[in-house]
């Protein structure tokens, strides 16, 4: 690897990094929710509310994060970005009311806007041919994030119940939850640290009218005989797509992207902003124990589960960052949103064949465990329900919301009679589709799709309108979950996913070995 490519990866897994930082972020809750819940007594809305309000903040922090990243520089936005979410975890690790929980990670959402700004750094400082790959990193870190905080998630719920006196010592076992919020702290710390190493955004040096300063970062990442003919591109670009009086307005900015002109690339991105998230991976990745608990095989057990979904998503994001260059945007995005239709559906089918009925034997086990007061539950026995929804509903009457919540995990691993295997399948089978096409590939062509000049304005716009997306869908999932039950939640976001396919089979072209400005071409009507 010669010095230039060292270099451009160099900065690029730096401002990765932020993608791990998110993963961790974005997951540990998932662990923790359980915990949270009875700690706080939360309803199935509360649940949404904790989980749901980063998604919330980065909804205030994107239209901030392109007029900032555009005032100030792409590396202070993005060192200012590392800061918020160090406060965060650490006022998450120390809050003391739900309220309190809630407002700490909203503060973390705030950060979230560092995917858009990682992919806009990254793309604008990789040459064109690893600009693919160099994206993608972001959404390998990310994947390994998810995966880390199944894993200590995971390590801290056996450390907490192993009655080692060193873990009552530390209070690990009586603060489960607030351990597990609390493990970003380092890794925020780190990548805090690390931004201060990485160069200003040559783009935004040219379109500041830094041009020397800009050949100084491009010397690092190209020849220098290639240097002359990059800054008179990045000049190009940002002439031909916006007027100098348009760079001082964000109004004529906006207005300027959603005219007649950019249609095609408001469709692409409009729709695999949607797709991506209403395919609902943040419900599978941040609800993970509780869906797979759904599956009747106890807490451990879903923990572990959990740790399956991180490594595949993993093994998959590796995968599709090797061949994304090889096989090309288009056909990975299209076809990959085919596949995540079809894992869709097969956990829609595993989940409407599931049949839950608890028997004497099972009153028996309950009773000797001492989990609950059998008493009301012995008006249940014998009868067969075909559903999760059906069966929690019953619980609600006989034994009451408060128990349902802390205690329907276990009554459905003793009552349900479910093809555990076949939904397991669908599960991990969706998020290897979605990891190896459109969870990167979005970021990707993000990163290539905007003229610079409209870039800093567009990509947190699109970020926007997947965090909206995000939003409603990691909200409305406990709600989801309880009235309407696993299978149509499922079949719903199937249904949602293949329409974005239509979509973009029609719309979506292909860019690899493209310049940005050669992708203009093709995209904007003159």
């Amino acid at each position: 690897m010669n010095s230039y490519k060292r270099n451009a990866f160099t900065y690029a897994t730096i401002v990765a990094l932020g993608g791990f930082v998110f993963g961790l972020d974005a997951a540990v809750i998932s662990g923790a929710t359980k915990f949270i819940t009875k700690e706080f007594n939360l309803s199935a809305i509360q649940i949404g509310t904790a989980v749901s309000s980063p998604a919330i903040g980065v909804l205030f922090a994107l239209p901030l994060a392109g007029i900032f990243s555009d005032k100030f520089g792409r590396k202070k936005v993005l060192i200012g970005i590392a800061t918020i979410y160090l406060l965060s975890a650490l006022f998450s690790a120390f809050a003391t009311s739900f309220n309190g929980l809630v407002a700490a990670r909203f503060l973390g959402g705030l950060a979230f806007s560092s995917l858009s700004l990682a992919s806009m750094y990254i793309g604008e400082i990789a040459p064109s041919k690893w600009r693919g790959k160099l994206v993608s990193m972001n959404q390998i870190n990310i994947v390994v994030g998810l995966s880390a905080a199944y894993f200590i998630n995971y390590l801290i719920l056996q450390l907490a119940g192993s009655g080692e006196a060193w873990v009552q010592n530390i209070g690990l076992a009586d603060n489960t939850w607030r351990f597990m919020v609390g493990s970003e702290i380092i890794p925020a710390f780190i990548w805090l640290i690390l931004l201060f190493f990485i160069p200003e955004s040559p783009s935004w040096l040219v379109y500041k009218n830094r041009s020397d300063e800009a050949a100084v970062v491009l010397e690092k990442i190209y020849d220098k005989s290639e240097i002359p003919a990059q800054i008179a591109d990045m000049k190009e670009s940002i002439e031909t797509s916006v007027t100098s009086e348009n760079k001082q307005s964000i109004i004529s900015q906006l207005k300027e992207m959603f005219s007649s002109r950019y249609s095609k690339i408001v469709i692409i991105a409009t729709t695999i902003a949607i797709a991506q998230q209403v395919s609902g991976i943040n419900v599978v990745l941040f609800y993970a124990p509780t869906i797979f608990e759904q599956l009747g095989n106890g807490t451990d057990a879903a923990f572990m589960q959990s740790i399956y979904t991180g490594l595949t998503g993993i093994v998959f994001t590796v995968l599709g960052l090797l061949l994304i260059d090889r096989i090309g945007r288009r056909p990975i995005t299209i076809w990959g949103l085919v596949w995540t239709g079809l894992s869709l559906l097969i956990c829609a089918y595993g989940f409407s064949q599931a049949r839950y009925t608890l028997t004497e034997e099972h009153i028996a086990e309950i009773k000797q465990e001492n989990i609950i007061d059998t008493t009301q539950l012995q008006s249940l026995v014998g009868v067969e329900f075909d559903s999760d929804k059906a069966f929690k509903a019953a619980l609600v009457k006989t034994i009451g919301e408060k128990n349902t919540r802390d205690y329907s995990s276990t009554l459905i691993q003793k009552a349900g009679i479910i093809s555990a295997g076949l939904i397991l399948f669908g599960i991990l089978s969706f998020i290897a589709a979605f990891h190896f096409s459109i969870g990167p590939v979005m970021w990707v062509l993000f990163s290539e799709i905007f003229p610079i000049s409209l870039r800093s304005i567009a990509i947190p716009t699109f970020a926007f309108v997947t965090s909206i997306s995000s939003l409603l869908v990691q909200f409305f999932f406990p709600w989801q979950l309880e009235n309407m039950g696993a299978t149509t939640v499922f079949a719903s976001y199937a249904v949602m996913v293949l329409i974005g396919f239509v979509i973009l089979y029609f719309y979506l072209i292909e860019t690899k070995n493209m310049s940005i400005e050669e992708i203009q071409q093709k995209l904007i009507k003159e």
